[in-house]
């Protein structure tokens, strides 16, 4: 790829081999590569991905909208997709233990997959019997269950996918097959949805849903177990008693006892971020981390022989690089870089979703028939996704998975932009079509490039902790910031017509992009200097 990894990860003597200019695939090499088992594995797979997203998101906002809820409970609701942002909790267990029974018969990765998406098509099964009328507290307590099982499955197809690809040209490949499956499921869940729901209803619709998860399982069935799956610690050495030489004293063990509940506490704090209790969490998370990493710190000089505590130091150790390996290799792999990367990675999709929860209520408050606006999204925004998708793969091809990234965080505010034009003109079908154009050619764009550049960022051996904590920064700002959108368009409805008040929410989930265009940039460029760099050392 064009694209250089930094400094740090690129540390290795120079070969003449390595300066050679690598050629690229040809189109011959492409068309051969879709007719591998595993593109067509991860077709599936992106779409047993996207089917639970939507569901327990905006179509269920929709649902909720039709059946006379406020908008601001539908914004509330909205934050049951916090469990997406924050998958990266228990993702170090599925790195490292494996599923009961289903583990054992089908392999580390399947056994998480398929029992995941089991619980997946429950949790929408159970949502359709109960609908919202049967208990609104109840019902978004299924979603949960569906959140939390859909984001388990995104971690463990996430792994295998950047696990399963040879080299870079076929990372590009298979994540562009997973972003057209996971897309095509948006479209099924957000768009052809609505038409189906307009002639058998919601709860028919949900039932359909649920049941096309056998198509995940199936392709669970015909999967190859990836070549990295888990894997014993990389970042400490397990000391073996035998030899008598531990490298960890009496004292550092109480140290991390001591850490252990310290570190409890303050993902407890987390999750209370989520739920209220702001002036006190605020102070009470970095005040846990501070103390967390004095205590689990190295000592500097000599370390004393452990004597009483050796009988729990492996235990320890195998705790601290499930959970805190995943996060040194990636800050040690990338150094100062690092924060940016995070920050650039958590302002990406900002704009979209924030923008998300609004634009269903927004279409029946401006008039459009959900047979019209599922028929549009089913026709004209399949065919600008799918364009969408297949640019961003040839120009990840083409200029690297960084470059592409930048030009992703220029289209996608687009779409923001073009709904704030929705709202000035009016319901009128061909307005409506061009922006529903738009909107899913930069949603397809933005999610390969999004997708491709934080797959190259992940370590073999921490792939799914490393990429559920990058994707949970992508998801972490918004999906909180969301649930405030409908708060948003309400005040602002006290003052403006109800759609100009949509209009000029929209301009400014636009503006909020911006941000994440600086450090695109910025990213460019320093993947640049780190290509040149070791160009100017060979000669």
């Amino acid at each position: 790829m064009s694209d250089a990894k930094t400094p740090s990860m690129t540390s290795s003597a120079p070969t003449a081999n390595a300066t050679a200019p690598k050629k690229r695939p040809g189109w011959r090499d492409v068309l051969r590569g879709l007719r591998q088992r595993k593109v067509a594995v991860m077709l599936l797979l992106g779409l047993s991905a996207g089917l639970p997203f939507m569901l327990v998101g905006n179509t269920m906002g929709l649902w909720l909208r039709e059946g006379g809820t406020e908008l601001t409970a539908i914004g509330f609701l909205s934050w049951v997709g916090i469990m997406y942002s924050m998958k990266f909790l228990w993702a170090p267990i599925i790195d490292k233990v494996d599923v009961p029974v289903l583990g054992r018969l089908l392999g580390h990765r399947r056994g998480w997959m398929i029992l995941a998406q089991i619980v997946v098509a429950l949790g929408l099964f159970g949502m359709a019997i109960l609908t919202p009328q049967g208990g609104l507290m109840a019902f978004a307590a299924l979603a949960l269950v569906a959140a939390f099982a859909s984001a388990t499955q995104d971690i463990v197809i996430d792994a295998w996918r950047i696990e399963s690809a040879d080299n870079g040209e076929e990372l590009s490949l298979l994540s562009s097959a997973y972003q057209l499956g996971y897309r095509f499921a948006l479209l099924l869940t957000d768009a052809w949805i609505l038409v189906i729901a307009a002639k058998i209803g919601w709860v028919a619709s949900y039932e359909l849903i649920a049941g096309l998860m056998l198509l995940g399982m199936i392709a669970v069935l015909f999967a190859r177990e990836s070549r990295a799956t888990r894997t014993d610690t990389t970042v400490v050495e397990i000391p073996d008693p035998r030899n008598g030489r531990l490298g960890v004293s009496n004292a550092m063990v109480v140290r991390w006892l001591c850490a252990l509940p310290v570190g409890i506490f303050a993902f407890a704090q987390l999750a209370l971020l989520f739920g209220g209790g702001f002036s006190i969490v605020w102070l009470t998370i970095p005040a846990s981390v501070l103390v967390v990493w004095m205590l689990v710190k190295p000592p500097s000089g000599p370390v004393p022989e452990a004597t009483w505590s050796r009988p729990i130091v492996r235990p320890l150790l195998r705790i601290f690089d499930a959970v805190a390996g995943p996060f040194i290799v990636f800050f040690r792999d990338h150094g100062k870089a690092a924060l940016l990367i995070l920050l650039a990675i958590s302002l990406y999709r900002l704009p979209d979703f924030v923008m998300g929860p609004m634009a269903n209520p927004f279409y029946t408050d401006l008039g459009i028939d959900k047979a019209v606006v599922g028929t549009v999204r089913g026709t004209v925004g399949w065919i600008a996704t799918t364009v969408g998708i297949v640019v961003a793969g040839l120009c990840a091809l083409r200029f690297g998975f960084t470059t592409t990234l930048m030009i992703g965080a220029v289209v996608g505010p687009g779409s923001n932009l073009a709904f704030a034009y929705l709202a000035h003109h009016g319901a009128d079908p061909q307005v409506f079509s061009v922006v529903m154009a738009i909107d899913n050619f930069s949603a397809g764009f933005a999610g390969v490039a999004l997708v491709g550049y934080m797959s190259s960022l992940t370590t073999l051996g921490y792939t799914a902790t490393q990429y559920a904590l990058l994707s949970s920064f992508y998801a972490m700002p918004g999906k909180f910031l969301k649930g405030l959108s409908g708060a948003a368009v309400d005040g602002l409805a006290k003052s403006h017509a109800l759609l100009d008040a949509y209009a000029i929410f929209f301009i400014g989930t636009a503006l909020i992009g911006i941000p994440a265009l600086l450090l695109c940039f910025w990213l460019v460029r320093n993947a640049n200097a780190a290509a040149v760099a070791p160009a100017t050392v060979s000669s």
